[in-house]
Formats: C-alpha cells, sequence, structure tokens
C-alpha cells in the first residue's frame, strides 16, 4: 500500500459517498464475473450426478462404487489446496486462477471416455488436482477488494453461484441427456462431460486478460476511488494484525482455524450429500422423465440462493458474524432431517427446500469469520486449509450416501445421516471466539 493513498483524509460524508461509487464498480467487474466463472466449476464438478442417470448402466457402476468415484474427487483437492492458494498469492489471481481453469476443463472433458471403475476414479482424482485452490482463490481475491463490512454480500454473491449452477446446470443437463446427442459413437452423457466443459477452458483463457490482480492495478476506478479502497483496505489489515495473525505459520496452532474446518466440514456434508444425489433422490419418487428430473432437482437451488442473499445481508448489516453462521446450519440441519421423513413426496421436497434456504445460507456469512482474526499470508493459507481440509466431506458425504443406499435400498437413513451434519456445525460455530470486526 503506498503511502501516499494511506495517508489521505477524507469527510466521513465524502468517504460514504466513496464506499458507494466503489462498491458500484465492484460488484460487475468483480463478483458479478467471479460469479460466472463459479457457475461452470460447480457445474463441472457435480455434472457427474446427472452423468450418472445413464453412466453407471453403461459402466456397471454400483451406488457405492459411483459414491467413491463422486467423493474421491475431494482427495485430489484437498492434497492441492494450500499449496495453490500460496502460489496464487505470489504469482497473483490473474495467472493463476486462469491456470485453474483451464485445467479443470480439459481433465472434465476428459471424464466422456471414462472406461469403468478405475478409470472413473483416477479422473475424479485429477479433476480436484485441477480444481483445487480455485475457491479459496476467489474467496482471498475477495478480500484484496472489499472492505470487512461489505465483505459478506460479496461472498454470498459469489457463493450464490454455486446454486444457480444448478438451477441452471439440472435443467440443462437434463435436456441433453433428453435430446440424446450420439454423434461420433458417443452417448449423450459422454456429450454432457464435453459440453459442459468447453467454457472452462474459453473463459480460462478471457480470465488471463480480464482479471485485475490488485486495487492499485484497477484503472477502471478513479483516482479518488482507488485511493479510498486502497487506504480502507490498509487499515482494515492493520486492526486485524493487531488481534490476529498475518504469518502462514501461525495458523496451524490457532484453535479457530481447526474448529471452522470442523463447521464449514460438518455443514458440507449436507451440501454434497445432496447435490451428487439429488437427481437419483428424485428419480427415486418414480414416473419423471430426464427433462423433468432436471427441473425438478433445480427448485430446492432457488431457495438456496434466497437464503444465500437474504442471511448474507442481514449479518452485513448488523456486522454480526457468529450466530448467523451457527443458525443458518441448525435451520437446514432440522429440516434435511424432517424432509427425510416426511409421508408424501411433495411434503419431502418442501422440507428439503428450506433445508437448502439454511445449509446454503452458512457459505456465504461463514467465510466473513477467519478473515475477522486472518490476514496476509495466514488469510491465503487459512481460507486454503478450512476450505480443503472441509472437502473431506465432500469425499464422506456422497460415499456414506452410496453405502447407506445400497445396505437398505432406502435413501431416507441417508439423509437422516446427512442432516446430522449441520446441527454438529451449528454446536461447534458458537464455541469459536472471534475479534470484533473492523468497520470502516
Amino acid at each position: 500500500m503506498t503511502t501516499a493513498y494511506a495517508a489521505a483524509a477524507v469527510p466521513p460524508d465524502r468517504d460514504e459517498t466513496l464506499r458507494r461509487q466503489v462498491l458500484a464498480k465492484l460488484r460487475p467487474r468483480i463478483v458479478l464475473y467471479c460469479f460466472v466463472l463459479f457457475i461452470i466449476n460447480y457445474l463441472d464438478r457435480v455434472n457427474v450426478g446427472f452423468a450418472a442417470l445413464h453412466m453407471n448402466k453403461d459402466l456397471g457402476l454400483s451406488a457405492t462404487a459411483y459414491g467413491l468415484g463422486a467423493g474421491i474427487f475431494f482427495l485430489g483437492y484437498i492434497a492441492f489446496e494450500v499449496p495453490s492458494n500460496m502460489i496464487m498469492h505470489r504469482v497473483g489471481p490473474r495467472r493463476w486462477i486462469a491456470r485453474i481453469m483451464v485445467s479443470w476443463g480439459l481433465v472434465s472433458g476428459g471424464m466422456a471416455f471414462v472406461q469403468g471403475e478405475w478409470s472413473f476414479y483416477a479422473m475424479r482424482f485429477l479433476l480436484g488436482l485441477a480444481e483445487a485452490g480455485f475457491v479459496p482463490g476467489i474467496l482471498l481475491y475477495l478480500t484484496y477488494w472489499y472492505p470487512a463490512r461489505d465483505r459478506a454480500k460479496a461472498t454470498a454473491g459469489f457463493m450464490t453461484a454455486t446454486v444457480l449452477s444448478s438451477v441452471i446446470g439440472a435443467p440443462l443437463s437434463g435436456w441433453i441427456l433428453s435430446a440424446n446427442p450420439t454423434w461420433f459413437g458417443l452417448a449423450a452423457w459422454q456429450w454432457l462431460f464435453i459440453l459442459e466443459a468447453a467454457p472452462a477452458v474459453i473463459l480460462g483463457i478471457v480470465t488471463f486478460f480480464y482479471l485485475v490482480d490488485r486495487p492499485e492495478d484497477g484503472r477502471w476506478l478513479d483516482a479518488n476511488e482507488r485511493a479510498w479502497l486502497i487506504r480502507t483496505l490498509a487499515e482494515e489489515n492493520r486492526q486485524v494484525e493487531s488481534v490476529g495473525s498475518h504469518e502462514f505459520r501461525t495458523i496451524f496452532r490457532d484453535y479457530r482455524v481447526w474448529l471452522l474446518t470442523l463447521v464449514y466440514m460438518f455443514n458440507a456434508v449436507a451440501v454434497y450429500g445432496v447435490v451428487l444425489w439429488l437427481p437419483q433422490i428424485v428419480r427415486s419418487i418414480g414416473g419423471l422423465s430426464d427433462l423433468q428430473t432436471g427441473f425438478v432437482t433445480a427448485i430446492p437451488f432457488v431457495f438456496a440462493a434466497i437464503g444465500l442473499v437474504v442471511v448474507a445481508r442481514s449479518s452485513d448489516r448488523t456486522g454480526e458474524r457468529k450466530f448467523h453462521t451457527a443458525l443458518s446450519a441448525l435451520v437446514g440441519g432440522l429440516f434435511l432431517a424432517a424432509s427425510a421423513v416426511a409421508p408424501t413426496p411433495l411434503l419431502s421436497l418442501l422440507l428439503l427446500c428450506a433445508a437448502a434456504f439454511g445449509v446454503w445460507a452458512l457459505l456465504g456469512v461463514f467465510w466473513a469469520l477467519p478473515t475477522q482474526f486472518l490476514t496476509g499470508a495466514a488469510a491465503a493459507g487459512g481460507l486454503a486449509m478450512i476450505n480443503g481440509l472441509a472437502q473431506i466431506a465432500g469425499f464422506g458425504g456422497p460415499y456414506l450416501v452410496g453405502w447407506i443406499r445400497d445396505t437398505t435400498q432406502s435413501f431416507t437413513p441417508a439423509l437422516l445421516a446427512l442432516a446430522a451434519g449441520p446441527v454438529i456445525a451449528a454446536f461447534l460455530c458458537l464455541a469459536v471466539r472471534v475479534p470484533r470486526e473492523p468497520r470502516g
């Protein structure tokens, strides 16, 4: 941060005017673009759930084998998460995020050519390696641009892509399967992988030329706006350093990092268990075509998007993070359990919508918690460590559902097992002590 920018004094009324001007420019230039990238990312990560409607039969995959393959993605993801974010902190977001996108696009397209269990496992593992660092990289990138008081809304705007990708992707995937293209001798599920991977490669190249690493380089902000943003972020970083950590090695001995990892992990058990199995859960109701399954599967994610936005706005308005996070998880877990024992499919779907509201609402406000006590290299490593280790749930959730489904021939006990995760997360979150959030 330059001394000139940091030293500039701005009257309070002018300060608020500059804040609003800066946010108005950041939303389309930073959040909206990252939101589009995450839609592509999440679609490529979870479209295997729709491919499985036909792929499992073609490849001879059991529910347990599919659950293992769906989850093994996260082993590769975990292995490279922290190193990826530390590299990005050094070389800059523009280069590294572009590299990640091109890599995962190529591997995701390659999923079309798996031949059996072991090649399915291998490609899912490689996809995890390729995608590692994207989410914590964007979360870190947002801290380079957004003041603390506005960070939850920005994060929620980015995270909404996880649900909108399903709202868009579920009908799209259902349509591709129902259209049944068989060009060049490839089945519809193979074309699903290829067609949905192409945007990642294209936008990865665009990203190299479009992203701007830091506010100092943001020439689309005028001089006063840029000076205000740089000064505000510098002051917030100094406040965080005075009560928290900025060195990478400190994250390993900070109990809050480990506790927040568990919070995110237990909530993610429900997120990934539902996302990767929902098309088959919906199909089990009976009588639905591929296209109808796609549209019905999309409904809970509409409510998930609403939850993300509503809770993040409330959290930013009040400046309170911990109880918003805990209550979201608790609501999500309780409604998910209720959906498992509902007497009718319609009531089960409605309760699942309420569960999605809570479980996904956590994703927006949660990431404001670690940045209340981590900055610099500690933030880069800490965000990656929390997100990376929490992906153990991405392995465990889908595998758990598959194993329970094969054992009981029912999704009811599987949903009850998933519901326990967010409830545990809620109580763990209440045990985290964080400093008061800096406010500009």
